[in-house]
């Protein structure tokens, strides 16, 4: 275990050194958005009975800085050990793929569990939110950041430059997470776009999520927590695959 725990050490001081673009940055875009969304909306849209816009917002806000840093975080450091070159001291030590696996996954899902604590701390000042089931907070934190985690390794196992892992964001990540209805219920879509809605798999982990303080959801919480656990089985597969054949990363 020794090989894993320096792994994830080194990955956990690779963003915790520079915590304040890693962490406090994410944290300020996140009070942004709620300032600009809060400020425009309150008072127009109650999407819950009880629950004003602004607390609706902060789940969504939070579980979104959790899984766009935690697919940040893997893809980022695989890119920069590849371009850099220094991925072969990574590659030459007596690790598994199993141990090289799960020490860029944790280190994602950490990285996305800081910042969304960060952005839930931050925003006690603006509401009182409630937490109505915190075991279903902890589910939807872990498993979503896990998936993009594992996301994010294939992203960057596969990319071989900037603007590969930036067109991976760009068009993948961004709508996933900005049409997952961070901002919105999907009950107030047209029925297409509520069918569309459910076939996006982060949906299910910001709904899931939201339950966890209100109660209330568009999806039961249970479906919500198969189709993200699923996700997760089928990511892993692929990325441990990926790594066990060495694809674009041994010669």
């Amino acid at each position: 275990m020794t090989g894993f725990y320096t792994l994830f050490y080194k990955e956990w001081l690779r963003f915790w050194k520079v915590s304040v673009q890693t962490v406090l940055a994410p944290v300020l875009t996140a009070l942004l958005y709620l300032l600009v969304f809060g400020h425009a909306l309150r008072g127009r849209v109650e999407v819950f009975p009880g629950v004003d816009y602004t607390t609706f917002l902060i789940p969504g806000l939070a579980m979104m800085s959790v899984l766009q840093n935690s697919f940040a975080n893997a893809s980022s450091s695989l890119m920069q050990s590849k371009m850099t070159g220094n991925i072969v001291f990574v590659l030459l030590p007596p690790l598994s793929h199993r141990e090289f696996y799960f020490a860029y996954l944790l280190a994602a899902i950490a990285r996305g569990i800081v910042v969304g604590s960060g952005v839930l701390l931050a925003t006690l000042w603006f509401v009182d939110l409630p937490l109505a089931h915190p075991l279903w907070v902890m589910l939807f934190g872990i498993a979503g950041s896990a998936v993009m985690g594992a996301l994010g390794i294939v992203a960057g196992i596969y990319s071989d430059k900037i603007d590969q892992l930036a067109a991976f964001t760009n068009f993948i990540i961004l709508p996933l997470t900005f049409l997952s209805g961070v901002f919105y219920s999907i009950q107030s879509l047209p029925a297409f776009w509520q069918a569309a809605s459910h076939l996006n798999p982060v949906f299910y982990m910001i709904d899931g999520f939201r339950y966890g303080f209100f109660g209330a959801a568009d999806a039961p919480p249970w479906l919500s927590l198969a189709i993200v656990g699923a996700s997760f089985i089928a990511l892993s597969w692929l990325t441990l695959w990926l790594l066990r054949t060495g694809y674009k990363l041994r010669p």
